[in-house]
């Protein structure tokens, strides 16, 4: 275990939530924990150099910014060709999320990507383009029907 100071788990805390709607979020950051802005960026920074924080991100709301279909893609790639696959899936601007799972009985899918647009119809023209892209025919568009939890991760309370 990495031992952390009070103050650097408290910038953990803070920045495992939701930032601040504001022009300037850090500074809120800052000022609620009772430091300044350059203070607060040199702890993340330092958090970052030893590896403690490896990014920062942001989750898009993407049915209030007007993306209203998501699907999940499961692709069945040879494993050989996974990684070559996978690199050209996750370069794509249309997929937010590309992983590989093993399969298992019955269900022969291991690659995984998120694919949003507009409609259930612009997430299969993207797929089909995916297909053509890597060569992959099988694959199945699993479409998100209702959101229960979207959050980000929070491990130190």
């Amino acid at each position: 275990m990495i031992p952390l100071t009070e103050k650097e788990k408290a910038v953990l805390r803070e920045l495992q939530g939701d930032l601040p709607l504001v022009k300037h979020p850090y500074a809120e950051i800052a000022e609620r924990l009772g430091i300044d802005e350059p203070e607060l960026l040199k702890i993340v920074r330092d958090l970052m150099a030893r590896g403690i924080i490896r990014r920062v991100g942001a989750i898009l709301r993407h049915r209030k910014a007007g993306v209203k279909a998501n699907a999940m893609g499961v692709w069945s790639v040879p494993e050989a060709e996974v990684k070559r696959v996978g690199r050209l899936m996750a370069e794509d601007p249309d997929v937010t999320h590309c992983y590989q799972r093993d399969p298992v009985a019955h269900w022969p899918y291991n690659l995984y990507t998120m694919i949003h647009g507009e409609t259930e119809e612009a997430c299969e023209r993207i797929a089909k383009r995916l297909s053509e892209k890597t060569g992959i025919a099988s694959y199945r568009l699993l479409f998100s029907t209702r959101e229960f939890k979207k959050e980000s991760l929070k491990i130190i309370t």
